[in-house]
């Protein structure tokens, strides 16, 4: 077995309902759309369906639709969120996952309508109520962005 497939994350029954349980976000905020894999403590492997549908194309950027990188990180940034939840078992406990901080974010290629976003983020470091993490978006293995970021644990706002 290769290193690669060691690390591979655990292919997953994790659909739709499983994502809308995990994370506070709703349409048209949702970047999420299918869980690939999930190792706990690890890593996830999430998808991104990019649609011409999605309301941000019509102005980024007319004739040339590309999607906004800052929506590549957020997209990176939910799947965090779902590795979190699932991680230290915050599902049905009210706690959101806020960002802190972004560093490091770099966009390399750019995401066009019609694909298959593909999300990988893993842990950095993790503590009850701050981790840190580390993401990359690609598209048929070309890299699109990458990024490293920290996000809190919190409870909802009263």
């Amino acid at each position: 077995m290769s290193e690669e497939q060691a690390l591979a994350p655990t292919p997953v029954d994790y659909d739709i309902r499983k994502i809308l349980a995990a994370l506070p976000h709703r349409y048209p905020m949702l970047l999420v759309d299918r869980v690939v894999g999930l190792t706990l403590g690890e890593e996830i492997h999430a998808v991104k369906a990019v649609s011409f549908n999605e309301g941000f194309f019509q102005g980024h950027f007319p004739g040339r639709p590309i999607m906004p990188g800052v929506l590549q990180i957020e997209a990176l940034a939910q799947a965090a969120g779902i590795l979190a939840v699932e991680t230290l078992e915050l599902a049905g406990s009210g706690k959101l996952v806020y960002f802190m901080s972004i560093d490091d974010a770099k966009f390399r290629a750019p995401v066009e309508p019609g694909v298959l976003l593909d999300l990988k983020v893993g842990f950095v470091q993790k503590r009850a109520r701050v981790c840190k993490f580390w993401g990359k978006a690609s598209i048929d293995g070309k890299v699109t962005c990458e990024v490293n970021f920290t996000a809190m644990i919190a409870d909802q706002p009263a």
